[in-house]
Formats: C-alpha cells, sequence, structure tokens
C-alpha cells in the first residue's frame, strides 16, 4: 500500500521549501515507491490575499523592514496574540482549505512553516494525523504552537522546552533536530582535493560568505570590507538568487582571490572546502554549516526571528556573533590572521559537530511513516 504523504512549505525564505525536500528525500531513500510526497506551496496556492503574497514579499519585508520587522515579530509573540493572529489568519485561509483538502487527499500532512496548522480549524473529525515540523533553533515565534497539531518535532531541546509551556503534552513532542538533505552529510573528498577542483587556492584558509538562498544581507559589504583587509585568505561569495548582487560582485576589483557564485546546488562542496562560513544567521544555513564541521562567524539576522539563531550557535561555541563589517574582519582576523589563535578556530569546528544532527531528516521521515495512515483523528485543538 502507498502511503501519501503531503508536505506543506512556503517560500517565505528558502529554508522552509529545504526542509520540506530534504524530508521528502528521506522518506524516498528509505521505502522508495511505497510513499508519495507532493510538496504544496499552501500560502502561495490556498491562501486569500494579501497573505498569498507574502513569500514573495518576505525578502523586501525583512531588507527594508529592519528592527520595524522585529518589533512586530515580537508584538506578536506569546499566546494570546497568537490567537488574535490566528483569528486574523483564519478567514484568509478558511475558504481555500476545503479546496486544499480536495486536491490532496493524504494519510498524512507534515507542515514546515507556522501558518499551516491554522488548517486544522477546517479539517474536523475523521481527520488524517497532523506533524509540526519546526525550522528555527531556539525562541520560535507562539505561532508554531497554535492550534496545537497531533505531533511537535522540535529542532532542539530549547523548542522542545517551549512546546511545553504552549500546551504540548510531552508525548507529543519530539526533539529531532532540523532536516538537512543528505548531500551535506554523504562522504566527500577532503578539503585539499575540493579545493582543487574548485579552483580556489590551496595555500591559503578560504572563506565562504552566504546571505541564504535569496542573497539577503550586506553580503557585499561583508566580502569587500574582508578583501580590504588583506587577511591571509581567499573567497568565495555566494550571491544565491540576487542576481543584482552577482552582478556587483562580478564588476567590483578584488585584491584577494575571490569566486563569484550565483544560486549554487554545490553548496555541500563549498561548505566542505571552506575553513570558514560568513553568514547570516538562518537556520538551514547554520545547520549545514554544523554537519559539515564548518566554524561560523554570523554577521546579521533577521530581527526576532532569527535572534534564537545566534544564541543557539554562538552559546554552543560552534560561532562568533559579529554584526556589521567591519566586526567580521576582527572575528577573521582572530581565526586566521596573523599570529591568530587557530586552535580557537579548531575548537569551534568541534563544537560544530558536537551540535550537528545530520539524522534529523532520516528520524522525522520514520515518524511521518509510521504514524501516516494511523487511526483518524478529532478536530485540532
Amino acid at each position: 500500500m502507498v502511503k501519501r504523504i503531503v508536505l506543506l512549505f512556503s517560500d517565505a525564505g528558502a529554508g522552509h521549501r529545504s526542509a520540506a525536500q530534504a524530508i521528502a528525500e528521506a522518506l524516498h531513500d528509505q521505502y522508495g515507491d511505497r510513499v508519495e510526497t507532493p510538496l504544496v506551496d499552501g500560502l502561495k496556492r490556498y491562501a486569500r490575499w494579501p497573505v498569498s503574497h507574502l513569500p514573495g514579499w518576505y525578502p523586501r519585508m525583512v531588507a527594508r523592514g529592519g528592527p520595524t520587522y522585529g518589533l512586530l515579530y515580537g508584538l506578536l509573540d506569546g499566546r494570546p496574540q497568537i490567537r488574535m493572529l490566528g483569528g486574523a489568519l483564519w478567514p484568509l485561509m478558511r475558504a481555500n482549505t476545503a479546496r486544499f483538502l480536495r486536491d490532496y487527499p493524504a494519510d498524512l500532512y507534515l507542515s514546515v512553516h507556522p501558518a499551516f496548522c491554522q488548517m486544522l480549524r477546517g479539517m474536523g473529525p475523521g481527520r488524517p494525523p497532523f506533524i509540526t515540523v519546526a525550522t528555527d533553533l531556539m525562541d520560535v515565534h507562539s505561532l508554531w504552537f497554535w492550534p496545537r497539531s497531533d505531533l511537535f518535532l522540535a529542532p532542539t531541546e530549547a523548542v522542545r522546552d517551549q512546546a511545553l509551556r504552549h500546551g504540548y503534552a510531552p508525548d507529543q513532542v519530539r526533539v529531532t533536530g532540523l532536516p538537512v538533505a543528505r548531500r551535506f552529510s554523504a562522504p566527500g573528498d577532503d578539503r585539499a582535493a575540493l579545493k582543487a577542483r574548485l579552483g580556489w587556492p590551496a595555500d591559503r584558509p578560504a572563506v565562504l560568505v552566504v546571505g541564504g538562498g535569496e542573497g539577503m544581507g550586506p553580503v557585499f559589504a561583508v566580502a569587500r570590507a574582508i578583501d580590504r583587509a588583506g587577511l591571509p585568505c581567499a573567497l568565495a561569495v555566494v550571491a544565491g538568487r540576487n542576481d543584482a548582487l552577482r552582478a556587483r560582485l562580478e564588476a567590483a576589483h578584488w585584491r584577494t582571490p575571490a569566486h563569484i557564485y550565483g544560486f549554487v546546488r554545490e553548496m555541500p562542496d563549498l561548505m566542505r572546502a571552506a575553513d570558514v562560513l560568513v553568514s547570516k544567521a538562518g537556520a538551514l544555513t547554520i545547520c549545514e554549516a554544523l554537519i559539515t564541521g564548518l566554524p561560523i562567524i554570523l554577521y546579521g539576522r533577521v530581527a526576532g526571528q532569527e535572534s534564537g539563531n545566534v544564541r543557539y550557535v554562538v552559546g554552543g561555541g560552534a560561532a562568533l556573533w559579529a554584526p556589521g563589517p567591519r566586526r567580521v574582519v576582527a572575528a577573521l582576523r582572530s581565526w586566521i590572521g596573523p599570529g591568530a589563535d587557530t586552535s580557537a578556530r579548531q575548537r569551534a569546528a568541534e563544537n560544530a559537530r558536537r551540535l550537528a544532527r545530520p539524522d534529523a531528516a532520516r528520524r522525522i521521515a520514520e515518524i511521518a511513516w509510521e504514524l501516516a495512515g494511523a487511526a483518524r483523528i478529532g478536530g485540532g485543538s
């Protein structure tokens, strides 16, 4: 019998889609053609305006909103606030929830975005099981927890504790880690071989600068500051889908050996080849780096939303918090500059491997498979 597990995500940031894809990959790795895994952007396809446009607006909201976005995020966080927010969201999703259920009948629904818990309000009794998979590492928004799904999969113990405080029973919450694509943990070439294949200098530490899949944040300013500092390193800068950023990077004159990339699918190889990652505090990028044992310097965060990610990885000793180009340069000097304490960078790499959960997608797939097709369940709570 084929089980149908429908994965709900939103392209409000690249991490939700990537998490859903990692779970689907793990399901097919383990269960082959015994499972179907349609991926559905529920906001874009089944919410009404303006919620349906949020995925397209999200990069601009974050880039232009700055502290205002963070303030709004915080004001809407909390148990009373999410009931108000849910009350506002539900009318924009109610009409099309029935259409979604007709389009995508399932043995189990699994969501990697907080908005889709609202769909539980329209499913009624006799529905399939519903799993929520949280995709930030600490202090996640309360919207993740209401209405409560049948099973909540937390990336860390800190998020598990949050779920319990929001009314989940202990047997409804499991700590799995954040799902990451298999290729980040698959065996690969060693660093020297990868640098040779990529054309990176072998005699310098390589600094990988990224801004997520959308190329968000001060990637250009950070990369240029590293170049001007004259550090003994090579640069690899990934602009993601941000074509304007890539054009600016390619037009710049570089004194430091620099390789410029757009959106890449070989990120696992780039991370394995690099000696340091310089990034914003996106949870997915952080977890990918942890799995590859790559020490991290964080130059920025999405206010509110990614603040917990910073606390988690810095508190775990795998990263330095260095907001802005000047602080990034100072942090890099402490790791790779003349007279730097290279043991500090090595300790960060060891801590990264300690924090990593490379089996998260596999564990989530096993849990989803076990629950799919279980007894039908009453309405959400």
